[in-house]
Protein backbone atom coordinates (compact mmCIF):
# COMPACT_ATOMS: atom_id res chain seq x y z
CA UNK A 1 0.00 0.00 0.00
CA UNK A 2 1.20 3.54 -0.91
CA UNK A 3 2.58 5.61 2.04
CA UNK A 4 -0.14 8.39 2.64
CA UNK A 5 0.53 11.94 2.23
CA UNK A 6 0.87 15.14 4.40
CA UNK A 7 -1.09 17.68 2.74
CA UNK A 8 -1.55 21.19 4.94
CA UNK A 9 -4.14 24.11 3.79
CA UNK A 10 -3.45 27.17 5.69
CA UNK A 11 -4.97 30.22 4.97
CA UNK A 12 -4.33 33.51 6.93
CA UNK A 13 -7.69 34.73 9.23
CA UNK A 14 -9.39 37.49 7.57
CA UNK A 15 -5.85 38.47 5.63
CA UNK A 16 -6.87 42.10 4.74
CA UNK A 17 -8.67 43.23 7.92
CA UNK A 18 -6.02 41.64 10.05
CA UNK A 19 -3.23 43.61 8.48
CA UNK A 20 -5.20 46.52 9.44
CA UNK A 21 -6.36 45.75 12.47
CA UNK A 22 -2.52 45.11 13.30
CA UNK A 23 -1.19 48.10 11.85
CA UNK A 24 -4.07 50.45 13.47
CA UNK A 25 -4.43 49.72 17.27
CA UNK A 26 -7.64 51.31 17.08
CA UNK A 27 -9.39 48.84 15.19
CA UNK A 28 -8.24 45.68 17.39
CA UNK A 29 -11.83 44.31 18.57
CA UNK A 30 -13.63 46.60 16.05
CA UNK A 31 -15.93 45.30 13.07
CA UNK A 32 -13.32 46.61 10.07
CA UNK A 33 -14.59 46.39 6.74
CA UNK A 34 -11.63 46.36 4.06
CA UNK A 35 -13.03 47.79 0.52
CA UNK A 36 -17.05 48.39 -0.36
CA UNK A 37 -16.02 52.39 -0.59
CA UNK A 38 -18.23 54.30 -2.88
CA UNK A 39 -21.88 53.87 -4.22
CA UNK A 40 -20.68 50.99 -6.07
CA UNK A 41 -17.69 49.73 -3.88
CA UNK A 42 -17.50 46.21 -2.87
CA UNK A 43 -16.19 44.33 0.30
CA UNK A 44 -12.62 42.62 -0.14
CA UNK A 45 -12.36 41.20 3.53
CA UNK A 46 -14.05 41.59 6.35
CA UNK A 47 -13.10 41.14 10.22
CA UNK A 48 -14.47 38.49 12.48
CA UNK A 49 -16.11 41.07 14.51
CA UNK A 50 -17.64 42.09 11.49
CA UNK A 51 -18.53 38.72 9.56
CA UNK A 52 -20.39 38.05 12.89
CA UNK A 53 -23.32 40.33 11.59
CA UNK A 54 -23.06 38.97 8.47
CA UNK A 55 -20.84 41.10 6.26
CA UNK A 56 -18.72 38.90 3.80
CA UNK A 57 -16.25 39.43 0.66
CA UNK A 58 -18.08 41.08 -2.91
CA UNK A 59 -21.18 42.14 -0.70
CA UNK A 60 -22.00 45.67 -1.67
CA UNK A 61 -20.79 48.09 0.57
CA UNK A 62 -23.97 49.67 1.20
CA UNK A 63 -25.64 46.07 2.61
CA UNK A 64 -22.08 45.90 4.76
CA UNK A 65 -22.91 49.06 6.37
CA UNK A 66 -26.49 48.11 6.83
CA UNK A 67 -25.98 44.94 8.35
CA UNK A 68 -23.32 46.25 10.52
CA UNK A 69 -23.41 50.10 10.93
CA UNK A 70 -20.95 50.68 13.45
CA UNK A 71 -18.41 48.97 11.27
CA UNK A 72 -15.63 51.14 10.55
CA UNK A 73 -14.68 50.73 6.80
CA UNK A 74 -10.52 51.24 5.39
CA UNK A 75 -9.02 51.69 1.79
CA UNK A 76 -7.40 48.42 0.61
CA UNK A 77 -3.92 48.71 1.02
CA UNK A 78 -2.72 46.36 -1.62
CA UNK A 79 1.14 47.01 -2.13
CA UNK A 80 0.83 45.98 1.86
CA UNK A 81 -0.86 43.21 1.31
CA UNK A 82 1.29 41.71 -1.38
CA UNK A 83 4.30 42.49 0.76
CA UNK A 84 2.97 40.31 3.66
CA UNK A 85 2.19 37.78 1.40
CA UNK A 86 5.50 37.16 0.34
CA UNK A 87 6.40 36.75 3.44
CA UNK A 88 4.31 34.07 3.76
CA UNK A 89 4.83 32.39 0.62
CA UNK A 90 8.71 32.51 2.14
CA UNK A 91 7.62 30.95 5.04
CA UNK A 92 6.07 28.21 3.09
CA UNK A 93 8.45 27.18 0.77
CA UNK A 94 11.30 27.13 3.37
CA UNK A 95 9.05 24.05 4.60
CA UNK A 96 8.28 22.34 1.00
CA UNK A 97 9.09 23.16 -2.32
CA UNK A 98 5.10 21.61 -3.51
CA UNK A 99 3.28 24.91 -2.65
CA UNK A 100 0.05 25.25 -4.63
CA UNK A 101 -1.61 28.79 -3.69
CA UNK A 102 -5.08 29.36 -4.21
CA UNK A 103 -5.02 33.16 -3.98
CA UNK A 104 -3.11 35.60 -1.83
CA UNK A 105 -4.13 34.57 1.70
CA UNK A 106 -3.93 30.76 1.32
CA UNK A 107 -2.45 28.10 -0.17
CA UNK A 108 -1.81 23.72 -0.05
CA UNK A 109 1.39 22.63 0.77
CA UNK A 110 2.93 18.72 0.25
CA UNK A 111 5.15 18.19 3.22
CA UNK A 112 5.29 14.17 2.81
CA UNK A 113 8.94 14.83 2.06
CA UNK A 114 9.45 17.44 4.77
CA UNK A 115 9.35 14.95 7.92
CA UNK A 116 12.97 13.58 7.97
CA UNK A 117 13.91 17.50 7.92
CA UNK A 118 10.74 18.98 10.10
CA UNK A 119 8.92 16.29 11.39
CA UNK A 120 5.43 15.16 10.55
CA UNK A 121 2.56 17.00 9.70
CA UNK A 122 1.55 18.68 13.22
CA UNK A 123 4.91 19.56 14.05
CA UNK A 124 5.27 21.25 10.61
CA UNK A 125 1.69 23.25 10.70
CA UNK A 126 2.96 24.25 14.20
CA UNK A 127 6.20 25.73 12.54
CA UNK A 128 4.57 27.49 9.85
CA UNK A 129 2.14 29.02 12.31
CA UNK A 130 4.74 29.92 14.35
CA UNK A 131 6.73 31.24 11.96
CA UNK A 132 3.80 33.45 10.20
CA UNK A 133 3.25 35.07 13.41
CA UNK A 134 6.69 35.81 14.21
CA UNK A 135 7.49 37.15 11.17
CA UNK A 136 3.97 39.18 10.19
CA UNK A 137 2.46 39.32 13.23
CA UNK A 138 -0.84 37.81 11.85
CA UNK A 139 -2.48 34.09 12.42
CA UNK A 140 -2.98 31.14 9.90
CA UNK A 141 -5.45 28.44 10.24
CA UNK A 142 -4.28 25.34 9.77
CA UNK A 143 -5.70 21.55 8.42
CA UNK A 144 -3.59 18.85 7.87
CA UNK A 145 -4.27 15.65 6.12
CA UNK A 146 -3.92 12.94 4.38
CA UNK A 147 -5.73 14.73 0.86
CA UNK A 148 -6.42 18.05 0.01
CA UNK A 149 -9.98 18.18 0.56
CA UNK A 150 -10.28 17.08 4.21
CA UNK A 151 -7.06 19.37 5.09
CA UNK A 152 -9.22 22.29 3.43
CA UNK A 153 -12.48 21.38 5.54
CA UNK A 154 -10.02 21.06 8.56
CA UNK A 155 -8.55 24.73 8.27
CA UNK A 156 -11.77 26.56 7.58
CA UNK A 157 -13.89 24.32 11.19
CA UNK A 158 -12.36 26.58 13.99
CA UNK A 159 -10.91 29.70 12.51
CA UNK A 160 -9.25 31.67 13.35
CA UNK A 161 -5.94 30.91 14.81
CA UNK A 162 -6.36 27.35 14.39
CA UNK A 163 -4.78 23.71 14.40
CA UNK A 164 -7.06 20.94 13.09
CA UNK A 165 -5.20 17.55 12.38
CA UNK A 166 -7.28 14.06 10.85
CA UNK A 167 -5.02 11.15 10.98
CA UNK A 168 -4.80 9.28 7.92
CA UNK A 169 -7.64 6.42 7.97
CA UNK A 170 -9.94 8.76 10.24
CA UNK A 171 -11.43 10.81 7.03
CA UNK A 172 -14.81 9.32 6.77
CA UNK A 173 -15.52 9.90 10.32
CA UNK A 174 -14.52 13.09 10.71
CA UNK A 175 -16.38 14.45 7.66
CA UNK A 176 -19.25 12.57 8.64
CA UNK A 177 -21.12 14.84 11.49
CA UNK A 178 -20.17 17.62 9.21
CA UNK A 179 -23.51 19.42 7.03
CA UNK A 180 -23.40 18.29 3.37
CA UNK A 181 -22.36 22.08 2.81
CA UNK A 182 -19.26 21.64 3.90
CA UNK A 183 -18.73 19.30 0.35
CA UNK A 184 -17.07 20.83 -2.57
CA UNK A 185 -19.82 21.58 -5.50
CA UNK A 186 -22.65 21.79 -3.03
CA UNK A 187 -23.81 24.61 -3.70
CA UNK A 188 -27.26 26.36 -2.43
CA UNK A 189 -29.53 24.17 -5.06
CA UNK A 190 -27.25 21.05 -4.50
CA UNK A 191 -27.80 21.42 -0.78
CA UNK A 192 -31.35 22.03 -1.24
CA UNK A 193 -32.22 18.72 -3.14
CA UNK A 194 -29.73 16.44 -0.56
CA UNK A 195 -31.71 17.42 2.26
CA UNK A 196 -35.01 17.42 0.53
CA UNK A 197 -34.04 13.60 -0.14
CA UNK A 198 -33.61 13.55 4.07
CA UNK A 199 -29.40 14.18 3.67
CA UNK A 200 -28.17 16.98 6.24
CA UNK A 201 -24.33 15.05 7.04
CA UNK A 202 -22.19 14.27 5.20
CA UNK A 203 -21.98 10.60 6.50
CA UNK A 204 -25.74 10.37 5.47
CA UNK A 205 -24.66 10.90 2.00
CA UNK A 206 -21.79 8.86 2.24
CA UNK A 207 -24.06 5.87 3.12
CA UNK A 208 -26.85 6.88 0.79
CA UNK A 209 -27.99 4.58 -2.50
CA UNK A 210 -25.55 5.68 -5.42
CA UNK A 211 -28.17 5.00 -7.60
CA UNK A 212 -31.18 7.07 -5.88
CA UNK A 213 -28.98 9.99 -5.36
CA UNK A 214 -27.99 10.08 -9.31
CA UNK A 215 -31.25 10.01 -10.21
CA UNK A 216 -31.90 12.97 -8.34
CA UNK A 217 -29.12 15.54 -8.41
CA UNK A 218 -27.04 13.66 -11.73
CA UNK A 219 -24.41 10.59 -12.01
CA UNK A 220 -21.40 12.64 -12.13
CA UNK A 221 -22.43 14.83 -9.14
CA UNK A 222 -23.06 12.00 -7.38
CA UNK A 223 -19.60 10.38 -7.81
CA UNK A 224 -18.34 13.08 -6.70
CA UNK A 225 -19.91 14.55 -3.67
CA UNK A 226 -19.77 10.32 -2.52
CA UNK A 227 -16.05 10.04 -3.15
CA UNK A 228 -15.85 13.48 -1.09
CA UNK A 229 -17.79 12.14 1.26
CA UNK A 230 -15.88 9.11 2.18
CA UNK A 231 -12.72 11.30 2.23
CA UNK A 232 -11.38 10.71 -1.21
CA UNK A 233 -9.51 13.23 -3.17
CA UNK A 234 -6.43 12.06 -4.71
CA UNK A 235 -5.48 15.18 -6.52
CA UNK A 236 -1.92 16.21 -6.56
CA UNK A 237 -0.39 19.87 -4.84
CA UNK A 238 0.65 21.16 -8.05
CA UNK A 239 3.18 24.27 -7.44
CA UNK A 240 2.81 27.59 -8.96
CA UNK A 241 5.99 27.97 -11.21
CA UNK A 242 4.78 30.58 -13.87
CA UNK A 243 7.22 33.10 -14.30
CA UNK A 244 7.30 36.53 -15.87
CA UNK A 245 3.40 37.29 -14.72
CA UNK A 246 1.21 39.33 -12.73
CA UNK A 247 -1.82 38.52 -11.67
CA UNK A 248 -4.69 38.85 -9.01
CA UNK A 249 -7.61 36.31 -8.22
CA UNK A 250 -10.45 36.78 -5.05
CA UNK A 251 -11.81 33.84 -3.88
CA UNK A 252 -15.62 34.76 -2.79
CA UNK A 253 -17.52 33.09 0.48
CA UNK A 254 -20.34 32.99 -1.39
CA UNK A 255 -21.37 32.57 -5.23
CA UNK A 256 -21.44 35.90 -7.54
CA UNK A 257 -24.63 35.97 -9.80
CA UNK A 258 -25.00 39.00 -10.84
CA UNK A 259 -22.97 40.36 -14.16
CA UNK A 260 -22.47 43.75 -13.11
CA UNK A 261 -21.18 42.20 -9.63
CA UNK A 262 -18.73 40.21 -11.33
CA UNK A 263 -17.54 42.75 -13.98
CA UNK A 264 -17.36 45.08 -10.54
CA UNK A 265 -14.41 43.30 -9.76
CA UNK A 266 -12.55 42.18 -13.03
CA UNK A 267 -12.69 45.82 -13.10
CA UNK A 268 -10.76 46.22 -9.43
CA UNK A 269 -8.45 43.55 -10.56
CA UNK A 270 -7.81 45.01 -13.70
CA UNK A 271 -6.68 47.98 -11.64
CA UNK A 272 -4.89 46.47 -9.59
CA UNK A 273 -2.52 44.41 -12.14
CA UNK A 274 -2.51 47.47 -14.17
CA UNK A 275 -0.75 49.54 -11.24
CA UNK A 276 1.74 46.97 -10.48
CA UNK A 277 2.55 46.75 -14.76
CA UNK A 278 3.07 50.76 -14.71
CA UNK A 279 5.06 50.26 -10.97
CA UNK A 280 7.30 47.15 -12.73
CA UNK A 281 7.68 49.22 -16.11
CA UNK A 282 5.80 46.55 -17.48
CA UNK A 283 3.18 46.18 -20.36
CA UNK A 284 1.36 42.92 -20.73
CA UNK A 285 1.30 41.01 -24.87
CA UNK A 286 -1.41 38.42 -22.53
CA UNK A 287 -4.42 38.35 -20.33
CA UNK A 288 -5.85 35.98 -18.70
CA UNK A 289 -8.53 35.08 -17.37
CA UNK A 290 -9.17 33.17 -14.25
CA UNK A 291 -13.23 31.59 -13.14
CA UNK A 292 -14.08 29.21 -11.14
CA UNK A 293 -17.54 27.53 -11.12
CA UNK A 294 -18.85 24.85 -8.48
CA UNK A 295 -18.11 22.41 -8.17
CA UNK A 296 -14.56 24.12 -7.85
CA UNK A 297 -14.46 23.41 -11.94
CA UNK A 298 -11.41 25.88 -12.71
CA UNK A 299 -11.63 27.32 -16.51
CA UNK A 300 -8.57 29.80 -17.86
CA UNK A 301 -8.62 31.77 -21.26
CA UNK A 302 -6.15 33.78 -21.94
CA UNK A 303 -5.67 36.53 -25.61
CA UNK A 304 -3.34 38.19 -27.30
CA UNK A 305 -2.72 41.88 -26.93
CA UNK A 306 -1.96 43.92 -29.79
CA UNK A 307 0.08 46.09 -29.03
CA UNK A 308 1.25 44.91 -25.48
CA UNK A 309 -1.07 47.10 -22.89
CA UNK A 310 -0.67 48.54 -19.16
CA UNK A 311 -3.93 49.90 -19.27
CA UNK A 312 -6.47 49.26 -16.55
CA UNK A 313 -9.59 49.28 -18.76
CA UNK A 314 -8.17 47.53 -21.85
CA UNK A 315 -7.05 44.28 -19.32
CA UNK A 316 -10.45 44.98 -17.60
CA UNK A 317 -12.60 44.78 -21.17
CA UNK A 318 -10.61 41.90 -22.14
CA UNK A 319 -11.23 40.13 -19.28
CA UNK A 320 -14.93 40.89 -19.49
CA UNK A 321 -15.20 39.18 -22.58
CA UNK A 322 -13.28 36.25 -21.86
CA UNK A 323 -15.43 35.73 -19.39
CA UNK A 324 -18.49 36.20 -21.75
CA UNK A 325 -17.26 33.58 -23.46
CA UNK A 326 -16.98 30.56 -20.60
CA UNK A 327 -19.81 31.65 -18.45
CA UNK A 328 -24.19 31.35 -19.20
CA UNK A 329 -26.11 33.84 -18.06
CA UNK A 330 -26.32 34.26 -13.97
CA UNK A 331 -23.83 31.03 -13.80
CA UNK A 332 -22.46 30.83 -9.89
CA UNK A 333 -18.92 32.11 -9.64
CA UNK A 334 -16.81 31.17 -6.80
CA UNK A 335 -13.71 32.86 -7.59
CA UNK A 336 -12.62 35.24 -10.51
CA UNK A 337 -8.64 35.93 -11.48
CA UNK A 338 -7.21 38.97 -13.80
CA UNK A 339 -3.66 38.24 -15.12
CA UNK A 340 -0.91 39.68 -17.62
CA UNK A 341 1.61 37.52 -18.79
CA UNK A 342 3.93 37.59 -21.55
CA UNK A 343 5.51 41.07 -20.34
CA UNK A 344 7.85 43.25 -21.97
CA UNK A 345 9.70 46.27 -21.07
CA UNK A 346 7.46 49.39 -20.87
CA UNK A 347 9.68 51.71 -23.24
CA UNK A 348 8.57 49.55 -26.22
CA UNK A 349 6.74 51.78 -28.65
CA UNK A 350 3.13 51.39 -28.06
CA UNK A 351 0.98 51.03 -31.14
CA UNK A 352 -1.79 49.00 -33.08
CA UNK A 353 -4.92 48.11 -31.39
CA UNK A 354 -6.24 45.77 -28.79
CA UNK A 355 -9.25 44.32 -30.28
CA UNK A 356 -8.43 44.71 -33.94
CA UNK A 357 -7.94 47.31 -36.42
CA UNK A 358 -11.57 49.20 -35.02
CA UNK A 359 -9.77 49.71 -31.86
CA UNK A 360 -7.51 52.50 -31.37
CA UNK A 361 -4.53 52.67 -29.09
CA UNK A 362 -5.36 53.64 -25.25
CA UNK A 363 -5.21 57.83 -25.59
CA UNK A 364 -2.14 59.55 -24.33
CA UNK A 365 -4.92 61.79 -22.11
CA UNK A 366 -6.59 58.47 -20.42
CA UNK A 367 -2.62 57.66 -19.69
CA UNK A 368 -2.03 60.64 -17.86
CA UNK A 369 -4.66 60.32 -16.13
CA UNK A 370 -4.56 57.10 -15.28
CA UNK A 371 -0.54 58.10 -13.42
CA UNK A 372 -2.51 60.57 -11.78
CA UNK A 373 -4.87 58.09 -10.41
CA UNK A 374 -1.87 56.00 -9.39
CA UNK A 375 0.20 58.95 -7.76
CA UNK A 376 -3.18 59.58 -5.85
CA UNK A 377 -3.39 56.48 -4.29
CA UNK A 378 0.01 55.78 -3.56
CA UNK A 379 -0.55 59.03 -1.34
CA UNK A 380 -3.47 58.45 0.36
CA UNK A 381 -4.73 54.88 0.00
CA UNK A 382 -6.56 52.74 -2.86
CA UNK A 383 -9.41 54.12 -1.87
CA UNK A 384 -9.29 57.72 -2.43
CA UNK A 385 -10.66 57.28 -6.06
CA UNK A 386 -12.37 55.03 -8.20
CA UNK A 387 -13.76 54.55 -11.22
CA UNK A 388 -17.73 55.06 -11.89
CA UNK A 389 -18.52 51.82 -13.82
Amino acid sequence: MAEHRTILHADLDAFYAAVEQRDDPRLRGRPVVVGGMGRRGVVSTASYEARRFGVRSAMPGSEARRRCPDAVFVSPRMEVYLREAQVVREVFESLTPLVEPLSLDEAFLDVTGSAALFGDGPAIAARLRAEVLERTGLTVSVGVAANKFVAKVASDLRKPDALVVVPAGTEAAFLAPLGVERLWGAGPVTVDRLRALGLATVGELADFPAQLLAARIGERAARHLQCLARGEDDRPVVPDREAKSISRETTFERDLRDDEACHRVLLELAESVGRRLRRAGKRSASVRLKVRFPPFRTVTRQAAVDPPTDDDLQIAALARRLLGQVRSSRQPVRLLGVGAAELIDGDVPRQGSLFGEDAPAVDPRRARLTQAVDDLRERFGDGVIRRGG
